[in-house]
């Protein structure tokens, strides 16, 4: 079982779940806040996500926070509860480094970037770099 991906998919889905929209045209913005139960001038009750085109109630800013938070340390928690890199660490890479097509073009960059690490924080931890290199020779293989 990839706990990676578990608990990738989990956060996943609570991010689905959480009451929001994306919206890049006028209709899909009205769409979108009839969904959230406001009007379309209702332009003080929301916030927008980022740059990413997506939109929440206002009133729901701290239960995304917490909720964002809590994913990001649950990351964390995983990450230092392998203390080898050959269980959670070596999955979130392996599964990475396919994600942000290592195969092809073995550069880790994207990858790195994607989970918020950097090649310092790699030789730092034994762990980190265990799971990175074990991750790396399967794509040898």
């Amino acid at each position: 079982m990839n706990t990676y991906k578990t608990l990738r998919d989990k956060h996943q889905q609570e991010v689905s779940n959480f009451p929001m929209f994306f919206a890049f045209s006028n209709e899909q913005f009205a769409e979108g806040m009839k969904g959230l139960g406001l009007g379309p001038d209702d332009v003080d009750q929301v916030y927008k996500f980022g740059d990413t085109g997506g939109y929440y109630r206002r009133s729901d800013a701290a239960w995304l926070r917490e909720m964002l938070d809590r994913h990001e340390k649950e990351r964390k928690d995983a990450i230092e509860a392998d203390s080898t890199g050959d269980g959670y660490i070596f999955d979130m890479f392996l599964f990475e480094l396919a994600n942000h097509e290592y195969g092809y073009t073995w550069d880790i960059a994207s990858t790195l970037e994607a989970l918020d690490l950097t090649l310092e924080d790699v030789e730092k931890s034994r762990a980190l770099k265990n799971g990175l290199e074990k991750a790396k020779a399967r794509f040898k293989e």
